[in-house]
């Protein structure tokens, strides 16, 4: 139903994002709608020279008029300000030979040397430019439509971190304290956490290194009865899952309290159904993660990522060349200590394109109104079942 493509490397000229599927009547404007995004994923204490360089803004090129969404495909615009200092390397016409700032030392964790197998390449920045982080910026754009599609049917997303360097900064979930998010250079409720963080961070810039942790989107007021047990490839968890391991260093993926759960009795993972009032099932807990048997139940849908250490290193570890065969030192280009807090925003983006989908999916509609309209009625449906 709701379908997104990208096109672009990490210094072309753009980022290009096309996002299909979105209902006519929608109101987006970029500046308001995607812009606030992007900054986001640009925030974070520990990200490096790049993040100044650029300052992402959405253009938007197709499927919006007078401020309000047409049914057409939608087209984005991210400029790559670093460009300019990229022009002759990235120049598309032939000619360019021997290639400058090729790159042939390929990085451990990355995927420069099977990509470059894969396709090829013996300069293998044709793999590092498309592989690269940067191209996160596409997934944010399309997932902040995805947002505000969510927005207009009355659910909410949240980003957080909730480790980061092997130190704990859950905080708790607090839904009335999201803005402070924002404020935290660490996006998390623990503010008693991030001192020692940033310490940490700090270390292992010293030391030529790099920071992994895990990360949470969660969604709230999301109707019951998304995604379906009938088929395996229907299963909301599973579309998220997926979703959310597409994201660059994502290594695991849970929902709910997933890998916790395994090693406790079912006593202690089922949430109890404890009563009912308000036209709403009650729950005494949520560790399902608000989908039981790939349907969403009306609980938080809560999704968590684990991010590896970013993979190119200040004091690289050893490799071997690809055109010489010979032992070097691994590429290092322009790195982050840790993108942990801005890979938040993009797990969100992610999974807000799944619940989007599956949104549409369940409700259809040409139009936002008629959209809204399904979900309310849904609403209805679900308070006197």
């Amino acid at each position: 139903m709701l379908r997104y493509l990208s096109a672009g490397e990490s210094h072309g000229p753009s980022l290009t994002v096309v996002v299909d599927g979105v209902p006519a009547g929608l109101e987006l404007v970029a500046t308001e709608h995607i812009d606030p995004w992007l900054r986001r994923r640009q925030g974070g204490y520990g990200r490096g020279q790049r993040m100044v360089i650029e300052s992402d803004t959405a253009t938007l090129l197709g499927g919006v008029r007078a401020g309000r969404t047409t049914g057409a495909p939608i087209a984005i615009a991210v400029a790559n300000r670093d460009n300019a200092n990229w022009r002759e390397v990235m120049d598309p016409l032939p000619g360019n030979e021997p290639r400058k700032r090729a790159l042939t030392e390929p990085r451990p964790g990355h995927a420069d040397l099977p990509g470059g197998i894969k396709y090829g390449h013996k300069d293998l920045r044709d793999v590092l430019e498309r592989a690269s982080a940067r191209e996160t910026a596409s997934r944010v754009a399309a997932g902040a439509v995805a947002l505000r599609l969510l927005e207009v049917a009355g659910i909410e997303g949240c980003a957080r971190v909730i480790s980061l360097g092997g130190i704990p900064c859950d905080g708790g979930m607090d839904w009335s304290r999201v803005a402070e998010l924002d404020e935290s250079p660490l996006r998390t409720f623990d503010r008693e956490a991030e001192e020692r963080i940033m310490a940490r961070i700090d270390e292992a810039k010293e030391q030529g290194d790099t920071l992994g942790g895990v990360v949470e989107a969660r969604f709230r007021n999301v109707p019951v009865g998304l995604g379906s047990y009938t088929q395996w490839d229907r299963k909301l968890d599973g579309r998220l899952a997926q979703a959310v391991m597409s994201v660059p260093a994502m290594k695991a993926c849970e929902i709910g309290d997933g890998w916790r759960a395994s090693g406790l009795p079912g006593s202690e993972v089922h949430d109890a159904i404890v009563g009912r009032e308000g036209g709403r099932y009650l729950r005494a807990t949520n560790r399902a993660g608000g989908l039981e048997g790939g349907v969403t139940n009306g609980e938080d849908v809560v999704v968590r990522a684990a991010m590896k250490p970013i993979a190119t290193l200040m004091r690289p570890l050893p490799t071997v060349d690809v055109v010489t065969h010979g032992p070097a030192d691994a590429a290092r280009e322009r790195s982050d200590v840790t993108a942990v807090p801005a890979a938040s925003i993009v797990v969100l983006a992610m999974a807000a394109l799944v619940l989007a989908d599956a949104l549409l999916e369940k409700f259809g509609g040409d139009t936002v109104r008629e959209l809204q309209e399904r979900v309310r009625a849904h609403r209805e449906y679900v308070a006197d079942y």
